[in-house]
């Protein structure tokens, strides 16, 4: 299952760029005891990352009653962060500190979905 976004993945990110901000769709699903470990990733984006990039958590919450969904389309939490721009979230990824904390993230998840959003109109 993907995590954690490669570089084809942001070079095709960045070439569908309609310019202005982006709002980033995160549906997460924990693996056994991952809570903590994401937890603590989101520590050091609050605190640290989305400041240095211009970014902000719009919303953060605990999935629940899945309404129309398939089984196992399901998810443990979901997040929308807003970015200034998508290269703002590019050199997030690449920073060298980032990469030191992002594992927290990759041993909190056995699946994630994070889907660059477009406004209507």
């Amino acid at each position: 299952m993907a995590i954690d976004p490669r570089g084809a993945d942001l070079k095709r990110y960045l070439q569908d760029d309609p310019g202005g901000p982006v709002v980033m769709l995160n549906l997460l699903r924990y693996a056994e005891g991952g809570r903590e470990f994401y937890a603590q990733y989101a520590e050091a984006l609050h605190r640290t990352f989305l400041p240095r990039y211009g970014a902000e958590v719009l919303y953060a919450g605990d999935g629940s009653t899945a309404l129309v969904a398939e089984d196992g389309q399901a998810w443990d939490a979901v997040l929308l962060v807003r970015y200034p721009s998508r290269e703002a979230f590019s050199r997030m990824v690449a920073d060298p500190e980032y990469q030191q904390v992002t594992g927290l993230r990759t041993r909190g998840l056995t699946e994630a979905v994070l889907q660059a959003t477009v406004p209507w109109g």
